[in-house]
């Protein structure tokens, strides 16, 4: 955890002040170090599994959004090939974090800046690393959804993102970590999903007969719902899922004449989809191309989620 917003050096004092505060009964007028990371090292073992859990390798540009002494970045070029920068508003750091990157031989691969995070481009990324308080990851996650490619990856030590439910997360020992009582640190991982949120159309041609198909897609992170609709018939959406650019969909249409199961596998590039239909009908599969526009586009409704407030300890 690392010092990236303005007041970061002020935030630990700060908030064992609230704490106490909040804990003999006084009500403090405004958290000023809301948004503020304290510096706090990442166990070396840590690093290590998070590196590991993203598959860094040497195609990766991976970036660290408050890289203190600099250790995920130098660590991802020296272990793994991988390329990429830090950012940290100490300037102590930056200077450490570079020379530390010299020591290892890795200065042309591992880079750190003083920079503000909320004003880095972090479009480059491959791999995103953070270890940040719980409101600054709700406060960057609009960032990351945004910016990043799908397929992305994304790993946070110790702090999740809120309703964006990980695609993996695990407990492990972290000796010698000086925040927490056990010694334990916790590591989240995300992939980050193409946007599908909109209306999407297509035909299927079969048996000499072509039909016309919608989706209308209402997404939520890395899951969407709503229906497909075809000559006036609809079927509900059922394991509507995206990993990355990857999107699977199932739906059931019934067209007065026997139900039809359609199964939708495919990629997403932008406004077109190009995949697979799979279809079962009276016991019989057939298998045809999907290939899909978009033509209507649409937020998705993750992207309208109110930002988190300011800690107020209990009165």
């Amino acid at each position: 955890m690392h010092n990236v917003p303005i007041t970061a050096r002020r935030a630990p004092l700060r908030r064992v002040a609230l704490i106490l505060a909040a804990l003999a009964g006084a009500a403090p007028a405004i958290a000023e170090d809301f948004g503020d990371t304290p510096y706090v090292q990442t166990p070396q073992n840590v690093v290590d599994k998070m590196l590991e859990i993203a598959k860094v390798g040497p195609r990766d540009f991976v970036i660290d959004l408050g890289s203190g002494d600099g250790r995920m970045i130098i660590t991802a070029a020296k272990k793994h090939g991988a390329r990429g920068f830090g950012v940290d508003l100490d300037r102590r750091l930056v200077v450490l974090a570079n020379r530390n990157a010299a020591k290892a031989g890795v200065a042309d691969r591992a880079v750190f800046y003083e920079r503000d995070l909320y004003k880095t481009d972090i479009r480059r990324a491959t791999v995103m690393t953070i270890y940040l308080l719980p409101e600054v990851n709700l406060m960057v996650r609009p960032k990351l959804l945004s910016s990043l490619r799908p397929g992305t990856r994304i790993v946070s030590h110790d702090y999740d993102m809120g309703e964006w439910t990980p695609e993996l997360s695990l407990v492990m020992d972290a000796p010698g970590k000086t925040v927490g009582r056990d010694m334990k640190s916790k590591v989240f991982y995300w992939v980050v999903p193409a946007t599908v949120s909109g209306t999407w159309r297509w035909q299927v041609t079969t048996a000499g007969r072509t039909q016309d198909f919608d989706l209308a897609a209402e997404q939520m992170f890395q899951n969407f719902d709503g229906a497909v609709v075809s000559e006036g018939r609809s079927g509900k959406i059922e394991g509507g899922k995206l990993a990355g650019d990857r999107i699977t969909l199932a739906t059931t249409i019934d067209d007065g004449g026997g139900a039809t199961r359609y199964e939708f596998s495919g990629r997403v590039a932008g406004d077109r989809i190009k995949g697979e239909i799979r279809m079962v009908r009276n016991g019989e599969t057939s298998k045809t191309p999907w290939v899909a526009r978009r033509v209507e586009k649409r937020q998705p409704r993750h992207m309208s989620l109110p930002p988190p407030t300011p800690f107020d300890p209990p009165r």
